[in-house]
């Protein structure tokens, strides 16, 4: 080995390690990818319809690799969030109602994420809903409060751990029974069958690409890298990008990967078997399928991805709040304001599964409000040399009008065709 080689060498030795310290923003925000409202979507896809519907999830999480990369990337270049971007853009009345349905976006979010976790308490320890989705609420706000008191990257810290956690719990069945090869390749050919299977095709992408993320990444990111290119000696904006961009595939092929796992799980083990709509059914499925052992390590799972989400969440909504209406409040007045809401449709009665799966379709609808203020955004001229190239720019566009379209069709088999939502 030369002198030369040997000094590339070494310069790419202190560089990894440099690399690895700026990963974090993504697996944040990757937690919003497997909340609980991916569980209910993806096991009733895989019990209802076998191995069908596999392609949306690839569709769907190569989609969010483009959306969460462009509002990492908005962060960085710009300093500004998502929201705070469009609060400086918008009149007041207009900041108004972007809020309001911000928020409503961000009331469904919860109410999927203190559902699971109160679902999850349930199986585990028989705890009432209602007071499992307080104990949901009340561990959220401790891990919120780790963000405040130790900084972002403790708190990204403790998100990737519970994140690993609840890989584990989802997928450790897949290792006992295996999905079958042939089904999975047939999965991966779009196609449908029916109304029913196309809305539950738009909760799966609603329950993939979410909004909440879009707005927070943005923020995460300024927050973690801008401080570091705005120093004397900083990393250049550059290279800043290239740890964002595998940042978010790293953290997305993970939760991408769970997502599949989960839907291949009920496609392999849960069609034919009763109760399957919901989720303590399913896990009821998979526990007489694969044993008492691995329906713990699900319900672990779950678990772990309702208290993980819903502090996620939590803190998106301080980050919309802030950037729209340029007003901070506490976190235990941002958590009482979509945990209220998750409570009292508990107390209903209504079935927890049946909510799970309503919130993702809603979650949908509130996708176009952020995307397509991000693409306009990225391809401002004030970036300058980070704008969005013509190939990223036509990508986003497509994903943003196949997004559109399938709200509006979704819209209209609703209302209008007397489709019955599934779950």
């Amino acid at each position: 080995m030369t002198v030369a080689t040997e000094r590339s060498a070494e310069a790419r030795g202190r560089r990894v390690p440099r690399l690895v310290f700026l990963l974090g923003p993504a697996f944040v925000a990757a937690i919003a990818y497997v909340d609980p409202g991916n569980v209910a979507a993806n096991l009733t896809a895989g019990a209802q319809y076998g191995y069908l519907l596999v392609w949306v999830l690839v569709v769907a999480n190569l989609m969010a690799v483009l959306v969460q990369y462009l509002s990492a990337k908005l962060g960085i270049v710009t300093g500004r969030s998502l929201p705070q971007a469009l609060g400086e853009r918008l009149s007041r009345p207009a900041r108004l109602a972007y809020w309001a349905q911000a928020e409503l976006v961000a009331a469904a979010t919860d109410l999927a994420e203190v559902i699971g976790g109160a679902i999850a308490l349930n199986l585990l320890f028989g705890v009432p809903l209602i007071l499992g989705g307080v104990i949901t609420g009340l561990v959220s706000l401790l891990i919120l409060a780790v963000q405040q008191r130790r900084g972002q990257r403790m708190f990204e810290a403790v998100i990737t751990g519970m994140l690993a956690v609840l890989t584990v719990g989802f997928c450790a069945g897949l290792f006992f029974a295996p999905p079958d090869a042939g089904g999975v390749l047939a999965g991966l050919v779009p196609r449908l069958d029916g109304a029913d299977s196309l809305l539950l095709a738009a909760s799966m992408l609603g329950a993939t690409v979410m909004p909440h993320a879009i707005y927070l990444h943005s923020s995460l990111a300024r927050d973690r890298h801008r401080p570091l290119a705005g120093r004397p000696g900083g990393v250049p904006t550059a290279r800043l990008l290239k740890a964002t961009r595998i940042d978010v595939v790293c953290a997305l092929v993970l939760a991408g990967g769970v997502n599949i796992g989960m839907l291949l799980l009920a496609a392999a083990n849960l069609p034919g078997r009763t109760g399957t709509d919901t989720i303590e059914g399913a896990h009821a499925a998979i526990g007489d399928a694969l044993g008492g052992g691995i329906a713990v390590l699900f319900a672990i799972g779950l678990l772990f991805s309702g208290l993980a989400s819903t502090s996620v969440g939590a803190y998106a909504g301080a980050e919309i709040m802030a950037g729209l209406l340029q007003v901070r409040v506490s976190l235990l007045v941002r958590r009482l304001v979509t945990l209220v809401p998750a409570i009292l449709l508990l107390a209903t009665g209504l079935s927890p599964t049946w909510l799970l799966v309503l919130s993702q379709v809603v979650l949908s609808f509130g996708i176009p409000f952020a995307m397509i203020p991000l693409v306009l955004l990225t391809r401002d001229r004030s970036l300058g040399e980070f704008r969005n190239g013509v190939p990223i720019q036509v990508a986003a566009w497509l994903v943003a009008a196949v997004i559109v379209a399938l709200n509006v069709t979704l819209l209209y088999l609703t209302f209008f065709s007397g489709a019955e939502m599934t779950g």
